[in-house]
């Protein structure tokens, strides 16, 4: 199957973008009548046929749609401090979007070692893994914030935060109602630091254990993603 990511489609007739034409054109090499798919990022998927192809541009004719396509029964946002290495970062956005993920938000934090984000490439990683895993919906990367700002925001989720500090947590199955919103906060490679910690349970946040090991930033991430995921499965 041939996908191509198109959030701004709106009638049943759609010129892919310069770099999906030429994807499409000069590295798949689809010609005229050849059928592939679309998605829109919002739980549309669908079949198209190409009805011209020119250097820069190839124009498609939608044949169907399928709404709500591969929609779960619940929504996830973690906001986890980027890492030093931002490649452990985007490997973290690649498979929590593979798994199931709906919103992601930077957390700059007091002992976090990378202060800036790049959000333009953030979104580059997760639209491929949108389209290699045939995902309908693509998960929303929010603009980079510190840890004091994010708590002015106001919030319905079930809200968790996973630190190593050694003081009483709970499992994530021990915590949520399946079929909820969920929010989990993953700190940077130092840890939150114990301010940071009162202010999240004052806030309402529940603390919550990963297991027995000191997980990496990306690792943390990745394994509350999948068992937040796992637990709304059953």
């Amino acid at each position: 199957m041939h996908l191509f990511y198109t959030p701004d489609i709106a009638s049943d007739t759609y010129t892919l973008n310069e770099e999906e034409s030429n994807h499409c054109n000069k590295v798949l090499r689809l010609k005229v009548g050849d059928i592939v798919h679309l998605i829109d990022g919002i739980g549309g998927l669908y079949e198209a046929k190409i009805l011209e192809i020119s250097k820069r541009a190839v124009k498609l004719q939608v044949i169907s749609k399928q709404s709500e396509f591969g929609k779960r029964n619940h929504h996830l946002h973690i906001a986890i401090a980027p890492t030093k290495n931002m490649d452990r970062l985007e490997w973290f956005l690649e498979k929590a979007t593979e798994i199931g993920i709906d919103e992601v938000t930077p957390l700059i934090c007091d002992r976090s070692e990378r202060k800036v984000v790049k959000e333009e490439r953030l979104e580059k990683v997760v639209t491929s893994a949108v389209k290699q895993s045939l995902t309908a919906y693509h998960p929303k990367i929010n603009a980079a914030i510190s840890f004091k700002n994010f708590f002015k925001q106001t919030s319905d989720e079930v809200k968790m935060i996973a630190h190593c500090l050694d003081t009483q947590k709970q499992a994530i199955v021990d915590v949520i109602v399946p079929h909820q919103k969920y929010l989990i906060l993953i700190g940077p490679e130092g840890d939150f630091s114990p301010e940071e910690i009162e202010l999240a349970l004052q806030s309402g946040y529940k603390p919550v254990t990963l297991g027995d090991t000191r997980l990496r930033t990306e690792t943390a991430g990745l394994a509350a993603c999948f068992e937040v995921n796992f637990i709304n499965r059953q």
